[in-house]
């Protein structure tokens, strides 16, 4: 982009800012999101909580097939290695 460009687009410099930070907190929320290692903590509890019956047989079923599509997810990216955020 030339010159007469830049300061064309000058006054929205703000708003090109405030997007490049949505873009890096979106990036970090699925980052966190699709760690293996914080999937694996939230089936763990999710079993703790089966274990001590503070869910139904069929809530558990639902819960634990969804965290195992992001934990599927989540080694398709090869996002991590597994030892980062467990929340």
């Amino acid at each position: 982009m030339g010159l007469i460009g830049e300061v064309l687009l000058l006054p929205f410099a703000p708003v090109r800012g405030s997007l490049w930070a949505v873009r890096q907190v979106l990036a970090e929320a699925e980052r966190i999101y699709y760690d293996p290692a914080a999937v694996r903590a939230d089936l763990a509890r999710l079993e703790q909580r089966l274990e001590a019956g503070e869910i139904s047989d069929e809530e558990f079923d639902r819960l634990e097939d969804e965290l195992l599509d992001r934990l599927e997810i989540a080694l398709q990216r090869g996002m991590g290695t597994g030892e980062g955020t467990t929340g």
